[in-house]
């Protein structure tokens, strides 16, 4: 396996967060040679003008659709678009979960995939967020299939599971509902470097997680 940190997003989404905090945020994704760099859409244009000074390649990652996708598809997409424009390498958009309740499901493929055309314009990844403690087992199955349509490069799982225990099960469900070819990210209050690890052997290939210093330092 390679090292922990490149499968880590090093990530900072508090509604609070200031540029300051951006930056060490950055600082801490050199140090320690994380995958990407994940923040909400209005900071990407200033972690492009740092990542200028970066010494190796770091993923610049933008939310679109914070919180819940429940934006209007037309805001969405112009979201996802000017994040492209100002630097965004990955995309990490939030699924409409009150129209997937509603099961519009033909509307939100339409929209997921006018935005992964938007990303491979720019050689951009769309990885499609999911919150899997609001699905059950069918409606987990429906938007697997729905990203495997719009041919997501990553599903995106956001959870509030406090254990890798709790992880592991969902991510093995997962990866057995998704094609090989499609990656699997997991977002959730990861505590430890051991439950980084466990869920990474589960099948996931990418880890969201704001305490990547307190994680990789444990022994």
């Amino acid at each position: 396996m390679q090292p922990l940190a490149s499968y880590i997003d090093h990530t900072l989404l508090t509604p609070i967060a200031s540029e300051t905090q951006i930056r060490k945020l950055c600082e801490e994704a050199w140090v320690f040679q994380a995958k990407g760099i994940c923040v909400v859409p209005s900071y990407v244009g200033y972690v492009a003008s740092m990542m200028e000074y970066c010494p190796i390649p770091i993923e610049i990652v933008s939310m679109v659709g914070l919180p819940h996708g429940e934006h209007l598809p037309e805001v969405n997409r112009l979201e996802a678009q000017l994040a492209l424009e100002q630097g965004a390498s990955e995309l990490d958009v939030v699924m409409n979960l009150a129209r997937f309740k509603s099961m519009a499901y033909l509307s939100i493929a339409e929209e997921l995939a006018s935005i992964q055309a938007l990303a491979r314009q720019h050689q951009a990844l769309l990885k499609v967020v999911i919150e899997t403690r609001f699905l059950d087992s069918f409606e987990l199955h429906t938007a697997c299939e729905i990203c495997t349509d719009v041919q997501a490069d990553f599903v995106h799982i956001a959870s509030d599971y406090g254990s890798s225990d709790a992880i592991v099960p969902i991510v093995r469900q997962l990866r057995g509902l998704l094609p090989s070819s499609m990656a699997l990210k997991v977002s959730g209050p990861f505590t430890t470097r051991q439950q980084l690890s466990d869920t990474l052997l589960a099948g996931a290939h990418r880890i969201g997680t704001h305490l990547t210093e307190t994680m990789l330092e444990q022994v």
